[in-house]
């Protein structure tokens, strides 16, 4: 099972202090936690990806290939993926250079984002959104499987006996998770094609969540990827520890009460009671989390928000040695003796390219520039 930590990226003001951090200390905070998650034995860091104010992550690929050069391990993720107002031409070609300057430590999460006026800002019709992911990813896993496509739709221009470059890393694409917290058709989309599907399980109560990775399995199974209990499942989730739980809710509470997106709501009691939120010790951040499993099954991926509602940096990477040095281990143990053998790991670059038999000849077919056909059809 795969442990880590993902980040929204937004700048937020510190309510202990007054102060906002620049642009600039937050892309290099977002920078120091993922190197922190490699220290500490996390392995994965996974970005969103955000096109407005109060945000920074607008090009996940930039950050991630800068993390990339900087780390061994620690697998490369995104929180978000923006498949509806993306291109997915784009999308095929930025990733895949990802893959091959990462050595293939890469995936991504496909998602339609939380923003609404970010479809017209890209040129896009948000009453679409579901047609957009859903045409979009399709062509998507085209370009990444097919040498030549020739391809047309509903939402953007077709596509001629076009070659996306570079090809994936060992002929094998990056894997592919959909995330969603509330849309059933996306649990359907990453069932149609036994990608993983991954609940952001950070607003939602937990029988809503259960409903949505029950639907997700249950189709997993009906287009025969394998048994329900084997579909690839991913949860996020929402800790703040300290090592006595009284000082975590009373350090935490203000970060609560004046966070953009749940400030001046419910109170925190109210919201942990009712939400997967976890405020307290490393041992009731365990003890919770390990109760994901009584109502989703054995689940292969576990992310944790940390940077969130104006946390200073200092504070984030205390959160993330107790995750690394007293939670994690923990739960790989418990998590591990509880999995059953036919259950499967986390995909990874390299158990994908065992299961496709090995690295394939990535040889780019060139387009002849007269009759827009490859050079064996022009012929």
């Amino acid at each position: 099972m795969q442990f880590g930590v993902f980040t929204v990226g937004d700048v937020t003001v510190d309510p202990t202090t007054g102060r906002e951090p620049t642009e600039h200390e937050r892309i290099k905070a977002m920078v120091a936690i993922a190197l922190k998650a490699e220290e500490v034995g996390l392995d994965v860091f996974a970005t969103g990806e955000h096109h407005n104010p109060p945000f920074v992550p607008s090009s996940p690929t930039t950050m991630l290939g800068h993390i990339a050069a900087r780390t061994e391990r620690l697998l490369l993720s995104t929180a978000t993926t923006l498949i509806t107002t993306n291109d997915p031409v784009k999308i095929a070609e930025d990733y895949a250079m990802l893959q091959h300057l990462a050595d293939g430590r890469v995936d991504l999460m496909m998602g339609r984002g939380n923003t609404g006026p970010v479809y017209p800002w890209f040129g896009k019709d948000i009453r679409a959104g579901i047609p957009l992911a859903i045409e979009n990813y399709d062509l998507l896993r085209r370009l990444w499987r097919e040498d030549v496509v020739d391809w047309k739709g509903r939402h953007r221009t077709p596509l001629q006996s076009f070659t996306s470059t570079p090809r994936p890393l060992d002929g094998v694409p990056p894997f592919v998770w959909h995330g969603s917290i509330r849309s059933p058709e996306i649990a359907e989309q990453a069932a149609y094609y036994g990608d993983g599907f991954f609940a952001n399980h950070i607003f939602w109560p937990k029988e809503h969540t259960q409903r949505m990775i029950a639907l997700y399995r249950e189709r997993y199974a009906h287009y025969g990827h394998g048994s329900a209990d084997q579909a690839i499942v991913g949860l996020g989730g929402q800790v703040f520890m300290r090592r006595n739980s009284q000082d975590a809710v009373r350090e935490f509470r203000p970060y609560f009460d004046n966070a953009p997106v749940y400030g001046h709501g419910p109170s925190l009691e109210e919201f942990s009671r009712e939400t997967p939120l976890t405020v307290g010790s490393p041992q009731q951040v365990i003890d919770r989390t390990l109760g994901f499993r009584d109502y989703v099954g054995d689940y292969q991926r576990q992310l944790f928000l940390m940077d969130h509602a104006g946390l200073p940096l200092k504070t984030v990477l205390e959160q993330l040695d107790l995750l690394g040095e007293e939670v994690v281990p923990v739960l790989r143990k418990e998590f591990a003796a509880l999995r059953p053998a036919h259950v499967p790991e986390a995909p990874t670059h390299a158990s994908l390219l065992a299961a496709a038999g090995g690295a394939k000849d990535s040889t780019v077919h060139a387009v002849d520039d007269v009759t827009g056909k490859a050079p064996e059809v022009a012929r």
